[in-house]
């Protein structure tokens, strides 16, 4: 029995790994081709910085979800179901599934973000020395991978100490915010039938 409980783990964990691995390949394409259009074809740098911050915003912010629900205890949110919290189940639901949440929110969002925006960092670097400034590139590459960096290095440190000492109302935000949206789409598609 427990023989036959440890095959399907394995087959279901390598499942998930080939329909992960497939996901973040076309995600990171379609990111990475977008962004970098978008990139170059607005020709003022701050818009361009503003773009890369929010990209590497979404890596923090999907980061810390992660570690929220790796780190959150599941019976919080029987107690919240009990008494038909809005999003309860949700948050259940994604405790539950923390090893996949958590492999979605930090590796695959986590590192589409760290390399579009590496790849909007070059396209900036490009654009500055192509505009005729004085700039040195490889000064201004080097800067630029630093600023990066030390953001997405902070912001992920920040976020982990946020999401480790107040996993269960990340994870609850989350799961309200994934209701309301679910109710929305399903609304959407009901309404145009």
């Amino acid at each position: 029995m427990a023989k036959n409980r440890r095959e399907r783990k394995k087959k279901s964990t390598f499942r998930w790994v080939i329909i992960v691995s497939t996901w973040t390949f076309f995600l990171a394409s379609i990111f990475a081709l977008f962004t970098r259009y978008l990139v170059q074809s607005i020709p003022s740098l701050v818009i361009s910085f503003i773009i890369l911050i929010m990209i590497v915003l979404t890596g923090i912010i999907f980061d810390t979800v992660g570690t929220a629900v790796t780190a959150a205890d599941e019976k919080p949110f029987h107690a919240k179901a009990a008494k038909k919290k809005y999003g309860a189940i949700k948050g259940m639901y994604l405790v539950r599934n923390a090893e996949q949440v958590a492999n979605f929110c930090n590796d695959v969002v986590g590192d589409i973000s760290g390399v579009v925006s590496g790849a909007i960092a070059a396209v900036i670097v490009i654009n500055l020395v192509a505009s005729g400034s004085s700039l040195n590139e490889i000064y201004v590459s080097i800067l630029l991978t630093g600023f990066v960096s030390a953001l997405t290095v902070g912001g992920k440190a920040v976020g982990k100490s946020l999401a480790i000492n107040n996993s269960t109302e990340i994870v609850m935000f989350v799961a309200r915010l994934m209701t309301t949206l679910q109710r929305l789409f399903i609304w959407r598609i009901n309404r145009q039938r």
